[in-house]
């Protein structure tokens, strides 16, 4: 089978084009025939920084179809269309492949009504957005319908993949969504996700515009930038508020201690790989029901552009997020 790896850290360059045999499913394993590959900041950052031990196959997301199953695993599952979660955490391999094994829990059934597009865009994206709309002291700790009612949601870079994950999830879930973004463009996409307001960085006062949508404050920020936004998000954030930043952008977050002490703000940072089984499961449980649902959808009419390279053009995806393309880049794995 076609796959791509790489044996040590370094830029794109260092991703290969191999042919490696076809692997076996091992106990509470499936094997699964990867239709689509998804590429996230975290795949390239790893690539780049992180010397694997032995070869290593890149990209933590994907869908595809169960082609077969190890000792355990139902017989059922062979033919299952499934999208797949943290492939090449802590594992030799990812979903730049043909065919991947992987624990049985990690391939999740996919509606037919759902492309492998959505499924290869689920997995980093929607599990980091869930779980920063679920951190908050007063919970939810699982999103469904209802479950932020009465809540309103700022969710900065609202066109990004995370972003737009957490203005469909936070719709569902019943919450007023705010998105920022910095453009024209990347408004429209906000929009087509689903939020409710759009607010441009650049071209207004973002905390003024902020406060005149929500007098009361943001009762959640799914923070992409807390470096640069610590203050806006202060400025903005009801009493009790919860600011959740998921990302690194670039420095550290000179947080306003005493506004934040005085509101009662919280401050939670999160690693999606890190957090517990739990949480996880939750996660995967909840994002399935807003698949099921038709409430998490990609491409351009849903917010999420899709930007899409062959498998031997990998090392082209990867640089593609690395540069900071908007929207989604996928990778079609060939029969």
């Amino acid at each position: 089978m076609k796959a791509i790896t790489y044996s040590t850290s370094g830029s794109h360059d260092v991703l290969t084009l191999t042919e490696r045999p076809v692997p076996e499913p091992g106990p509470g394993e499936v094997r699964v025939k990867v239709a689509v590959s998804g590429v996230n900041p975290t795949d390239w950052k790893r690539r780049s920084t992180t010397d694997p031990d032995g070869e290593q196959v890149p990209n933590q997301d994907g869908a595809g179809t169960v082609d077969a199953v190890g000792e355990g695993v139902p017989a059922e599952r062979v033919g299952e269309r499934v999208w797949l979660w943290e492939a090449a955490w802590q594992r030799a391999d990812g979903t730049a492949q043909e065919y991947v094994t992987l624990p049985s829990r990690q391939a999740v059934a996919l509606p037919d009504h759902a492309s492998f597009d959505l499924g290869a865009s689920l997995g980093i994206p929607a599990l980091t957005a869930h779980r920063a709309l679920t951190v908050a002291e007063d919970g939810p700790e699982q999103l469904a319908p209802g479950a932020l009612d009465g809540r309103t949601v700022l969710v900065a870079g609202g066109a990004g993949a995370v972003g737009n994950a957490a203005v469909q999830l936070a719709r569902w879930a019943g919450a007023t969504v705010i998105a920022t973004v910095s453009s024209p463009e990347k408004a429209a996409l906000a929009t087509r996700a689903g939020a409710h307001h759009v607010v441009d960085y650049r071209a207004q006062d973002a905390a003024a515009e902020i406060r005149r949508l929500a007098p009361e404050g943001v009762h959640l920020v799914v923070e992409v930038a807390p470096a640069a936004n610590a203050r806006l998000d202060t400025e903005v954030a009801a009493p009790g508020a919860t600011i959740a930043f998921y990302a690194d952008d670039g420095g550290d977050a000179a947080i306003p201690v005493r506004p934040s002490m005085t509101a009662n703000l919280r401050w939670q940072g999160l690693l999606v790989y890190t957090i517990t089984q739990a949480a996880k499961d939750r996660a995967v449980a909840a994002v399935s029901a807003a698949v099921a649902a038709r409430a998490l959808r990609t491409g351009e009419s849903a917010g999420l552009p899709l930007h899409r390279f062959p498998l031997a053009r990998t090392a082209d995806a990867h640089n593609a997020v690395q540069s900071g393309t908007v929207g989604k880049v996928l990778i079609d794995v060939p029969e």
